[in-house]
């Protein structure tokens, strides 16, 4: 089972309750590192909540443009790893002989953290991925009160978060605002993987049609990883950046930030928001 929470003993002091500090155990969300391997040669270390792991490296490698299709895949799987007991933190994939092999350039060092995604890449045209998928011609269009509708979907759904307090949540809906899948991770950027890494797997590429919803902000990367997607929809309960919105622009995507109870900004694509 997925080691999605440990439980420690915390001090909790309460200036406003009486008796003073008071021991109890309290869940934390895990986070472990996750090695991704090519054929047992290490790509990328990314720190994760364990859970959903092989649909964390898929998604990874679709936003990365390393795989396009579920037959660019031939196995993936969990290996024990060097940990002493094993932990699991290592998924080993074997992509087909015509998949070419990602470039090794040390500008692009993968290795990401909870918080910043891909770091170490050497500038903008280094992590600009383009997609094979033309979102800027999926017609969908979304009712402003059905993504008003969103967060509170998605926070009801976030299980894991009830019990720590800190995990991120991503969560595909569809334009009716039906909620197809929620990931949560101790790192946004994850959460969006393993929601892309679910739909390749399902074969259900690209993901027309759909709103991703993010719990706090959208930043260039997860922008880039919608795109990636077939994605036309990316919506933030906080700010977007202005890489972002600039890059939503460039992809034809709709970008929704501040999300929150009835109102919103549309920083791009508001054709696809209908008040």
């Amino acid at each position: 089972m997925a080691r999605t929470t440990n439980r420690r003993p915390v001090t909790k002091i309460d200036l406003d309750a009486p008796g003073g500090p008071s021991r109890r155990p309290d869940d934390l969300a895990a986070e472990e590192p996750l090695e991704i391997r090519l054929r047992r040669k290490p790509l990328a270390v990314t720190m994760r909540t364990p859970g959903q792991d092989i649909d964390l490296a898929m998604g990874f490698l679709l936003s990365e443009g390393i795989i396009q299709i579920p037959s660019d895949v031939v196995t993936a799987q969990l290996c024990a790893g060097t940990d002493a007991p094993n932990t699991y933190n290592v998924v080993d994939v074997v992509l087909g002989d015509h998949v070419p092999p990602p470039v090794t350039d040390p500008s692009r060092g993968f290795y990401t953290t909870s918080s910043c995604g891909v770091c170490g890449k050497a500038g903008i045209d280094a992590v600009r991925t383009r997609s094979r998928f033309d979102v800027s011609a999926d017609e969908v269009s979304v009712a402003a009160r059905t993504l008003s509708e969103l967060p509170g979907k998605l926070r009801a759904a976030q299980r894991t978060f009830d019990r720590t307090g800190g995990l991120h949540a991503a969560g595909l809906f569809d334009a009716n605002g039906e909620l197809a899948v929620l990931r949560e991770d101790v790192g946004r950027h994850n959460a969006v993987d393993k929601v892309i890494g679910w739909a390749l797997r399902e074969d259900r590429l690209p993901l027309s049609g759909h709103v991703l919803l993010v719990s706090g902000r959208a930043s260039f990367e997860l922008t880039q990883k919608a795109w990636m997607a077939g994605i036309p929809v990316l919506a933030a309960v906080s700010a977007p950046s202005t890489l972002a919105a600039e890059l939503a622009d460039e992809a034809g995507m709709t970008l929704v930030g501040f999300l929150r109870g009835r109102s919103m900004n549309v920083y791009a694509g508001s054709h696809r928001v209908t008040a």
